[in-house]
């Protein structure tokens, strides 16, 4: 059971105020080793691609207080997933703290390279549910259509390393014509999620010729992007794009962000743009080791979400995803910091917690233990302050109904 007022910001407490105050700021990412740029190469997306630190000698120029793992880790990322990050999001790493949120996310390191028996390449078993390449076909009315192996970056707790950038040889080639036949002849879908990769680093035409066609689809209700780029690469999201993607209402998009210095005044304007051309945002963050994993920091992240006009909809257990164990943080401390939000923000602040079942099994909620205990004729439950109610209900389940009342009752009342 919590305790009484188990709030992670008692009044107290100032240092972790002021934590939070912090990292609900808005700041421009600014430029780092590129101080030089010109703006018009800095703000153009495909500058930002073309010039992506992706090499050992980049990384011991730019981050001199390299540690030997993340060294070691750098020569033999191409083996297992490769090393790419846009001197935009970069320049969001503090060279001079190893631990820094950002770092930890993109940075290779020589853990990578240790796999436990527990571990798995699909974590998810996206493959066992694929009908046709590039299709995974896991929930009964919705589909996950990959359309690309390619991120602005690399995260380095990615649940698709097997597939993405294609380091490890899987060789992944998306059949559009296939995956949009399976989708037309199967009437029970009503969903399409495009992810990868990021589909959101194709052109604008090809990204338009894929929506055009999904959107033909007469039982296609909605469609779906699952993207990084607004957080890795914010110029890619342009005014030309947010006006192709209005066509396609209802169209949603899930972005990813897990750290508030994520959050820059140049990501807030383009997810703002995003949300002017009508376009829902939902955020899913990972749960990351050093990263997130405290009440305070997941806190600023939702709150400053909401600020940039994005839901916190999923806060994901991190996968197990082979060598990615240095990331991963318990389950316990991720109901910590559930019971340290529901209650202390705003409802729309707090995500669900949710475990995607090893093996393929799905998403599972996940949340702390509420419910107390069911008898015969009551729920007892607890608040987020830890006080104790109870609620009327039969054994059974079904609402309390009382004893009917007789006439002759009625007429002493």
């Amino acid at each position: 059971m919590a305790t009484e007022n188990a709030s992670p910001l008692r009044d107290d407490d100032p240092a972790a105020r002021q934590r939070l105050a912090s990292l609900k700021e808005f700041r421009s990412a600014g430029r780092g080793p590129w101080s030089e740029v010109s703006d018009g190469d800095w703000n153009d997306w495909r500058w930002q691609l073309r010039n992506r630190v992706t090499s050992l000698e980049q990384l011991e120029r730019f981050l001199p207080s390299m540690t030997a793992s993340e060294r070691a880790g750098a020569r033999l990322a191409k083996s297992k997933l490769a090393m790419a990050v846009p001197p935009y999001y970069f320049s969001l790493i503090d060279p001079d703290d190893e631990h820094c949120p950002v770092r930890r996310q993109v940075i290779p390191r020589m853990e990578e390279t240790t796999t436990a028996a527990w571990e798995m390449s699909d974590p998810c078993g996206e493959d066992s549910h694929s009908p046709v390449p590039g299709l995974v076909h896991r929930y009964p009315d919705r589909v996950l259509f990959l359309v690309t192996d390619r991120c602005a970056a690399y995260c380095r707790y990615c649940t698709r390393s097997r597939l993405v950038s294609n380091a490890s040889g899987y060789d992944f080639h998306p059949e559009f014509d296939r995956q949009i036949e399976y989708v037309a002849t199967h009437p029970e879908i009503r969903d399409v999620l495009l992810s990868g990769g990021d589909a959101l680093l194709l052109s604008d035409e090809k990204l338009e010729y894929l929506l055009s066609r999904l959107r033909a689809i007469p039982h296609i209700e909605f469609l779906r992007i699952g993207s990084r780029i607004p957080l890795f690469l914010p110029q890619r999201i342009t005014p030309a794009l947010c006006s192709m993607l209005k066509r396609f209402h209802p169209l949603f998009l899930s972005v990813h962000s897990n750290h508030p210095r994520e959050l820059t005044t140049e990501a807030r304007e383009g997810l703002e743009r995003l949300a002017d051309a009508g376009i829902p945002l939902g955020n899913q963050s990972v749960l990351l080791r050093h990263v997130n994993d405290d009440v305070v920091t997941m806190m600023a992240l939702n709150q400053k979400l909401l600020m940039c006009r994005v839901r916190p909809y999923y806060l994901y257990q991190c996968d197990l995803i082979a060598g990615s164990a240095h990331l991963r943080t318990s389950v316990r401390k991720g109901l910590e910091i559930m019971e340290g939000l529901r209650g202390h923000t705003t409802g729309y602040a707090v995500p669900q917690y949710v475990i995607d079942a090893p093996g393929g099994g799905g998403k599972v909620p996940v949340n702390p233990d509420y419910v107390l205990q069911r008898n015969r004729d009551r729920v007892v439950i607890r608040n987020f302050e830890g006080r104790v109610f109870e609620y009327p209900e039969a054994d059974d389940g079904t609402p309390l109904v009382p004893k009917p009342t007789s006439i002759e009752e009625a007429q002493l009342v």
